[in-house]
């Protein structure tokens, strides 16, 4: 018997862009609170999963629903995103 949480359906990754200048960072099957890039620009959902964008660092503030293959600016600094 299984409970919610993670599966092998689960799999995927978010995107990050940072700059032109940079390499895009990658969060290959994504779980919990994850930190941004100080310098993000634009995240892409590549999960199958909504994922959560937050201004802050610890994924407490209200925070932007991205559903799986779209995209969302995010504010660079000290932005999160739960997944």
């Amino acid at each position: 018997m299984t409970c919610g949480g993670a599966s092998a359906a689960d799999a995927g990754k978010v995107d990050v862009f940072r700059t032109e200048l940079s390499p895009v960072t990658v969060f290959q099957d994504p779980h919990g609170c994850r930190k941004l890039p100080a310098d993000a620009h634009v995240l892409v959902n590549n999960t199958d999963r909504p994922v959560t964008v937050y201004a802050d660092p610890f994924c407490v503030t209200p925070g932007l629903v991205v559903p799986p293959g779209y995209g969302s600016h995010v504010a660079p600094g000290s932005g999160s995103f739960s997944a």
